[in-house]
């Protein structure tokens, strides 16, 4: 019996052994997804312009010998929500501002793509972009400008009160393809987060403010290749074809002495006069009424085609042109990240510019930048407050000089009304009567 013993205790020591082993084991390869996950996510390149960010960037010289190179100034702008958080605006009005940083070269090739990046508006910019571009290949910086080729331009482009544009081009075989749809960018003076992610099945999503804006495809919503399917030309509505949802029901039979119901009967309550003469008159007949018992000309009910097939469609088929390219989705190796844009008003702050592979860490620098978002808005709020007090002033201010110069020119309206009539201004009416005394 403690030989049994003995021997049932080792056995149920090594089972719970074993257990702990597997238990350990499930540990360690869990970690190693959570690890190999991890490392598998890139941050290619971050921009949040805190010192030292000029020596990333480079300015470039395009149309300095002009003059109509603008320059960014360094700051958080006129409402941040942190005032510690600065980015680069434009300063000058009715400028061309070029920028550009060379990065880490990458593909997106068997990965996901995902640029984001800040913009604030603070001025009201009537024309002009707030757009960011992708750049390949050898760029000489100091001349990178509107004719430098680019492989994405992602951002507004407003200008009036009815282009308010959210560019997506892509470039393709040295060809630049914008997007079909019509996306609007947003207008107001905050800051909106653009964020931009393409994947390898050749998917994308456009996001503003962590807020789907935007889904589809590059298939479809580019015309960088043709269609797939294509709508057969040559095809015909089959004779047979049913496309009546309702027929006359074929039993149905006429009414005995439907058609002998006249439309029309004798008013039943007219009542001949009482000066009618025969002799004179002739006759009287009452007036015709609406027959209520006549339903008109008799029909067949209506009845569901058995044989209804629905409404005939062209039917689509596979495009002798298409020829599938499965690298449609990939840029070529990107190098550079550049800001190229022209401005009537300036007043535009860029920030947080986010080159990635990992839409979860794109969408928690949004978050981590919003946490300040109700700051802004009251700082906002206050610098319109004060806005609106200068503009009153300002009026109020031109309103008094205009009075005080009036005056000095002798047309001080109190003394004018007292001699109205002295400086009574003749109407082009008053001319005509006395033109009209003297003939």
């Amino acid at each position: 019996m403690e030989e049994h013993a003995l021997a049932s205790s080792a056995f149920a020591l090594k089972l719970n052994t074993n257990k702990l082993r597997l238990i350990m084991l499930l540990l360690l390869s869990l970690c190693f997804c959570f690890l190999t996950q991890f490392s598998l996510s890139e941050v290619i390149f971050e921009e949040h312009f805190h010192d030292g960010w000029q020596n990333r960037w480079v300015k470039s010289d395009w149309k300095k010998s002009e003059g109509k190179a603008g320059t960014f100034k360094h700051t958080a702008g006129k409402w941040p929500g942190d005032p510690d958080d600065r980015g680069i605006q434009t300063s000058s009005d009715a400028k061309h501002y070029a920028i550009s940083a060379k990065i880490p070269e990458f593909s997106n090739k068997n990965r996901t793509l995902v640029v984001q990046y800040s913009l604030r508006l603070e001025q009201d910019i009537e024309c002009g972009g707030g757009y960011i571009k992708l750049l390949s290949g050898f760029v000489n910086q100091k001349k990178f400008g509107g004719d430098t080729p680019y492989s994405l331009m992602f951002g507004p482009d407003i200008c009036g009160t009815q282009t308010k544009k959210l560019h997506v081009i892509l470039s393709y075989q040295g060809q630049n393809y914008p997007m079909k749809k019509d996306l609007e960018c947003e207008t107001d003076k905050l800051t909106h987060f653009y964020t931009f992610i393409l994947r390898p099945d050749a998917t994308y999503s456009i996001l503003i403010d962590n807020r789907e804006k935007d889904s589809g495809s590059m298939y479809t919503d580019w015309d960088i290749l043709p269609p797939r399917k294509i709508k057969d030309v040559n095809a015909k509505k089959p004779a047979d074809w049913e496309d009546r949802e309702y027929i006359d029901d074929p039993n149905g039979i006429k009414p005995e002495g439907y058609d002998s119901i006249p439309a029309e009967v004798p008013d039943p309550k007219a009542k001949e006069p009482d000066n009618w003469d025969e002799e004179e008159d002739g006759i009287w007949k009452p007036s015709k009424v609406p027959n209520p018992a006549y339903k008109g000309p008799w029909k067949r009910k209506k009845i569901k085609n058995p044989n209804y097939k629905g409404k005939w469609k062209t039917p689509w088929i596979d495009n002798p042109e298409f020829e599938d390219d499965p690298d449609l989705y990939v840029l070529k190796p990107i190098k550079y990240v550049g800001i190229e844009v022209w401005q009537v008003k300036a007043g535009s702050v860029f920030d947080n510019i986010l080159i990635s592979d990992d839409p979860d860490y794109a969408k928690q620098v949004v978050e981590e930048v919003f946490a300040n978002r109700e700051a802004e808005k009251e700082a906002f709020e206050k610098a319109e407050q004060v806005r609106k007090a200068q503009e009153e002033e300002e009026a109020q201010r031109a309103r008094e000089e205009g009075e005080r110069r009036r005056k000095e020119r002798g047309y001080d309206h109190r003394y004018r009304d007292r001699y109205k009539d002295r400086y009574r201004r003749h109407h082009r009416r008053d001319h005509l009567d006395d033109y009209h005394d003297e003939l």
